[in-house]
């Protein structure tokens, strides 16, 4: 479906809904299945390690299947498509609810991955589509919404539903989400023309697919096989720089790769994409550090902590109506000039952060920086899209769609290690000092007693106390590194132009790069 910017499209609302619905649904379950892997661990009889597979085969097969959507979408119609997508998403998620062993809840997941990949691309291909130049800032705004807010309410939502009833639930929710999109997409959304005369590119696909496939195992098991210690790490680290080195070889040497080359030779959209993926990295893992530090080390309960976390979504959602009203009137480089500006500043206020912080001091940072990733996401789906030929409209979405994985990936499999490496080396330092002639613990009096490194229970207390300054030091390292690793992000906007309002991309001379 290839809609011109000003032909009006009938029942454009509901595909909207439809589109939006779809697109929150996909983002649930990316973590709302977390905080159950406790509950289905006892109800599946498995192990910690196995257990995670629940999680790991779905971020998998969704990778993977996330580059050739645009392909398909050109192949088979992205009506079609999306429809089917939609019904075995649907279908595989209640297989996963109702699943009585690990076995088959981890191939079900696979195949939901499979059908979740193409959800979140097609959906903003087809908003992008439906709405004009001048309108597409406030309907990305709406679209992102359940783009980033879907990641930030999985994790609540999911540990309500299996409080209140159980884990079977976290994939039972998506039932009544499934059936409405699908039959508002069937009855409202154009049809669109499928090309059979296309043919697939197995050769690229088939090396994208172990590059991507080995770079997510490396990354979701790098952490618990102690990295590069672990001979299957290695092994997968390989592949992926092998499968990743072949795709980029095939895609500039072959005549019809399925991801068209032409894509990164507009700016704007290779300096999208990589401001995605240096987004993606902060996206998920500074919520990911921010759970456990409210836990652990500020000592909130989990529904407290949930609560205070919630603010982070607002700012975003808040936010993003804005800048979707303010895309065609300012210049959206500007708009993600001040978001990253305010992701760095937040960073950076939560490197002075301990565990006596106020709450009011954590929930304001924290809606400033949702206000910041909101800034940058919206503005950017703008920018990156103004100059780039309708036609390659699906295959953008999903490759922003791939590196907004990756780099979520990315950035909390670093930021864990990191995490628990400096804990281990800081508690080292530390600990280096807690001797019986340390004159802080000769001094007699009730704490010197208390932290007595000879009893047992002096010991064990001063390894909490010692193991909590860890911590502590280890997160704001963390932060600082975040901060320097967002700082290049700024750069890349004196690579963007601004777009013309209304302007509509010319496209190139040839037709998809892989039409036979």
């Amino acid at each position: 479906m290839a809609v011109a910017p000003t032909e009006p499209v009938p029942h454009r609302m509901i595909i909207t809904l439809c589109t939006v619905g779809a697109t929150l649904m996909q983002a649930l379950d990316q973590t709302i299945a977390n905080v159950a892997l406790p509950y289905m661990q006892g109800s599946l009889s498995a192990t910690y390690e196995e257990i995670t597979w629940v999680l790991t085969s779905y971020i998998t097969a969704a990778a993977i299947m996330t580059a050739p959507v645009g392909w398909l979408a050109a192949r088979f119609g992205r009506k079609y498509l999306y429809v089917i997508c939609l019904i075995g998403f649907t279908v595989t998620s209640m297989l996963c609810g109702a699943a009585q062993s690990l076995d088959q809840i981890v191939v079900f997941r696979i195949l939901q991955g499979v059908f979740g990949a193409a959800l979140v691309p097609l959906s903003q291909a087809t908003m992008m589509d439906i709405y004009p130049m001048e309108k597409r800032g406030q309907a990305m705004a709406i679209w992102g919404v359940g783009v980033m807010v879907g990641p930030i309410l999985g994790p609540t939502l999911g540990g309500y539903l299996t409080e209140m009833y159980n884990w079977r639930w976290v994939f039972y929710i998506n039932l009544p989400f499934g059936i409405l999109a699908t039959l508002g997409l069937i009855i409202c959304m154009p049809r669109s023309h499928p090309n059979f005369s296309m043919k697939f590119d197995w050769i690229g696909f088939a090396v994208l697919s172990l590059g991507i496939g080995a770079l997510q195992l490396m990354l979701d098991r790098g952490q618990h096989l102690d990295w590069f210690a672990s001979p299957e790490i290695i092994i997968e680290t390989v592949l992926a720089a092998l499968g990743l080195y072949l795709f980029i070889v095939h895609m500039a040497t072959s005549n019809r790769p399925f991801i068209p080359p032409v894509l990164f030779t507009d700016r704007n959209f290779a300096s999208g994409v990589a401001m995605m993926f240096a987004a993606g990295t902060i996206l998920v893992s500074s919520s990911s550090l921010m759970a456990p530090w409210l836990q652990n080390l500020a000592n909130y309960p989990v529904e407290d902590a949930g609560l205070i976390m919630a603010p982070r979504g607002v700012g975003t959602m808040a936010t993003m109506l804005i800048c979707g009203r303010l895309a065609q009137k300012v210049d959206p480089r500007k708009i993600m000039a001040c978001g990253l500006l305010a992701l760095i500043w937040s960073m950076w206020e939560m490197t002075h952060w301990t565990p006596d912080v106020s709450q009011w001091r954590i929930v304001v940072t924290i809606i400033i920086q949702g206000a910041g990733l909101g800034s940058v996401f919206l503005p950017l789906q703008v920018i990156a899209f103004a100059t780039l030929p309708a036609q390659y409209r699906t295959d953008g979405a999903s490759l922003f769609s791939l590196f907004r994985n990756i780099g979520a990936a990315i950035g909390v499999s670093v930021t864990s290690f990191m995490l628990a490496h400096n804990t281990q080396v800081l508690h080292e330092q530390i600990g280096a000092s807690v001797t019986p002639f340390n004159r802080a613990l000769q001094r007699g009096d009730a704490v010197s007693h208390a932290w007595n490194p000879l009893s047992a229970h002096g010991a064990a207390a001063l390894d909490h106390v010692v193991n909590q300054q860890a911590q502590i030091i280890a997160y704001i390292n963390d932060y600082k590194m975040m901060v320097i690793t967002t700082l290049p992000a700024l750069l890349l906007l004196l690579l963007m132009r601004r777009p013309r309002t209304g302007a509509a991309a010319k496209p190139p001379p040839d037709a998809h790069a892989a039409m036979d």
